[in-house]
């Protein structure tokens, strides 16, 4: 099979506008055609070897603009050859960053290979990369470039192992973009948690105290002013707690495990932390509070209730909460999660109308938070 055969695939006035097109734009069309027939294409083994030679032919051809067409038309796309895809990724920047920032062709190699020369446009778009590999972040810290760092350290695709942030620390430390960066990752050691408090600033805090589990004397002593300007929920980082049972044991060191505290955890669904609470409080496993509290009858919670010492006016509020909580089924996506929190907070509140007022206006205000995170669900 030849490029002569491939041409029925395509059309003679495909392989004529990029041969012979009278300007750059006319060939550039041409070349966006055609990439985008090949890569749909189920071709052969021949065939793909007579695409390859055209798609060598448009990366060589003179005018930028041309190959611009083949690098964003074929970013994405597994029939890129590599040789191919690296001679892209080496080309000036408006040909390159397509291929640098998704290409699943190139390798941690291919990658290095470009770095060696590398601009910072092209050290942003490999950070941006869906998934970056630790050699390929540290040669990223190597570049000591600002805005590369702070993209990967805002990427979750891009894999920082224990030595690259510890590098990060001790590099940027002083840098507010990178170390803010790093609060936009969905997951964080909390470790790295517990050192970015004091290296970032007050907006990036917020976000920090309500989008990830803090370690619990930290969340603790925030809470109680050691940083006067942060505010912290501790209601929300009980449900962010990767440890529940640590966590309610250092707020009860510190007695920060109040019975309003437990109340307004319940009605926000947090209810591995009320489990945690009243076996801390009652003094047993956490098992059989599990077990007490989730009884079908009606005298398990009362019982684990009233070994927590907890007053007794609060018992009939807890017991609405759990009645509601156990007919209602708790989704696992962010928007559901936000649905069910308010769903279970006004049909708690309707069953039982003596919860404390101070409770009651936590709740209510929590509500504009829920409808901003249903809002940015979509």
């Amino acid at each position: 099979m030849s490029v002569v055969a491939l041409r029925n695939r395509l059309t003679q006035d495909d392989i004529r506008r990029l041969v012979k097109g009278e300007n750059e734009e006319v060939r550039a069309s041409a070349a966006q055609k055609i990439c985008r027939r090949m890569d749909a294409a189920n071709l052969t083994d021949a065939e793909r070897g007579a695409a390859r030679d055209i798609l060598d032919l448009i990366a060589r051809d003179a005018a930028e603009l041309v190959r611009r067409a083949m690098a964003v038309t074929l970013k994405q796309s597994r029939n890129l050859p590599r040789d191919i895809a690296v001679k892209l990724a080496m080309d000036v920047d408006a040909v390159a960053l397509p291929v640098l920032e998704s290409s699943p062709v190139l390798e941690d190699e291919d990658l290095l290979r470009v770095l060696e020369h590398a601009g910072s446009g092209k050290r942003c778009a490999i950070a941006g990369r869906p998934h970056v590999a630790p050699i390929i972040v540290h040669e990223l810290l190597d570049s000591r470039d600002e805005r590369a760092v702070s993209i990967a350290a805002a990427n979750d695709g891009a894999r920082f192992d224990d030595a690259a942030y510890q590098r990060a620390f001790a590099e940027f430390c002083e840098n507010p973009v990178v170390m803010d960066a790093f609060v936009a990752r969905s997951q964080l050691p909390l470790d790295v948690t517990e050192r970015l408090i004091s290296h970032i600033s007050d907006t990036a805090l917020q976000r920090l105290v309500s989008h990830h589990a803090l370690p619990p004397q930290v969340a603790v002593e925030i809470a109680e002013g050691a940083r006067e300007r942060a505010t912290l929920d501790l209601v929300d980082q009980a449900g962010l707690a990767h440890d529940p049972k640590h966590f309610v044991q250092q707020l009860r060191l510190n007695a920060r495990l109040t019975p309003s505290l437990i109340l307004r955890a319940l009605l926000r669904g947090h209810v591995a932390f009320v489990e945690h609470a009243f076996a801390e409080l009652a003094g047993i496993t956490h098992a059989k509070a599990w077990l007490l509290v989730h009884d079908a009858g009606p005298l398990g919670l009362r019982a684990v209730y009233d070994r927590t010492g907890m007053p007794s006016r609060l018992y009939p509020a807890i017991r609405a909460c759990f009645d509601v909580l156990h007919a209602m089924e708790v989704p696992h996506d962010t928007a559901g999660r936000e649905r069910f929190r308010r769903a279970l907070a006004e049909r708690a509140i309707t069953r039982f109308q003596g919860i404390p007022e101070d409770d009651l206006d936590y709740i209510l205000s929590r509500f504009e938070d829920d409808d901003e995170q249903l809002a940015r669900a979509g």
